[in-house]
């Protein structure tokens, strides 16, 4: 296990390489460079993950997009130093956005904006894939029981938290000596998948709700550590790529999905949708659960909303 969990680590770091806008040498800077003047080839592994992408971006209406880089860096989020700007920058900036000025060939597996400086940014879906392709090392090595994350944000738990199942067989024994019916006993005296604690969007020291991961992701959106003030008021680094505009409608937004891709990129799409469209958006997909968090009726409080999650799976705190 502990070497499988090296060779992941490892995948990890590649894909960063291929993956990340701050490193000159990455496979989205070179399509960035280039994509405007001639189609660009792209490895087949990344073609895929844009081609998702694209797909996200229609299916949520434009609220998640690849595209919005230009906005985050008229915003100051690109550098993580927010400030306003003109009226005029943001128009501009919008006018580069839209994953539908993207063209995808399938075929040739290339990729060209139709218009000079767009830019792709994968910092609302590469670090799910990212956890999803680290599964599937895990996975092919055997193991079955793992928890990933890539900071508080990104989560991915398969099998069982099952150190507490395990320890009932002995040196002398394997698994397969026990018949199912005794697994499933056994099993099922231990807390099934993994406990993940959410954070309060306001007090990062607080835990607000706990989840129950049974072969599932976990992504939230939330812009609790990264905003500015102006004017007396707030703005967060998560911008609607439709408007332009920080969204602020909802204080955080957990997505529990079957990959973290999904879960990472759906969360940032119902953060910009709100609370009425994200229960619209779900409604026809049972398979995807989501807890959003808005400002309660006095100062400091929230409220919780929990949109296809069972009783059983979360819990307030």
């Amino acid at each position: 296990a502990a070497d499988a969990a090296i060779t992941a680590l490892d995948l990890v770091e590649r894909l960063e390489a291929q993956l990340t806008v701050y490193r000159d040498t990455s496979a989205i800077v070179a399509i960035n460079r280039r994509a405007f003047r001639e189609p660009v080839a792209v490895e087949p592994r990344l073609f895929d993950l844009l081609a998702r992408a694209v797909e996200l971006s229609q299916a949520t209406g434009g609220a998640f997009d690849i595209t919005s880089g230009p906005l985050s860096k008229i915003w100051g989020f690109y550098r993580r130093q927010g400030s306003m700007p003109a009226a005029a920058e943001v128009a501009a900036a919008l006018a580069l956005v839209g994953s539908d000025k993207l063209t995808l060939n399938h075929a040739k597996r290339t990729i060209r904006f139709q218009q000079p400086g767009m830019e792709l940014n994968l910092g609302a879906i590469g670090k799910g894939h990212a956890l999803d392709r680290a599964a599937e090392v895990l996975t092919t090595a055997g193991i079955r029981d793992f928890c990933v994350h890539g900071g508080n944000s990104s989560v991915l738990a398969r099998g069982f938290r099952i150190s507490d199942f395990r320890f009932q067989i002995s040196e002398e024994q394997s698994e397969s000596s026990f018949s199912q019916s005794e697994i499933q006993n056994l099993k099922s005296e231990i807390d099934a998948g993994w406990s993940i604690a959410l954070r309060h969007p306001l007090k990062p020291e607080v835990r607000l709700a706990e989840f129950r991961l049974v072969d599932q992701a976990l992504g939230t959106s939330g812009s609790g550590t990264q905003f500015f003030h102006y004017r007396g008021k707030r703005y967060g680094h998560i911008l609607d790529p439709r408007t332009g505009w920080p969204a602020d409608k909802v204080l955080s937004a957990t997505v529990i999905a079957p990959t973290a891709e999904q879960a990472d990129a759906l969360s940032t799409a119902l953060y910009v949708m709100g609370l009425e469209a994200a229960r619209e958006f779900l409604a026809a997909r049972p398979e995807i659960a989501a807890l959003l968090v808005t400002s309660g009726a006095k100062a400091g409080m929230t409220e919780l909303h929990p949109i296809n999650l069972a009783d059983d799976a979360w819990r307030a705190l």
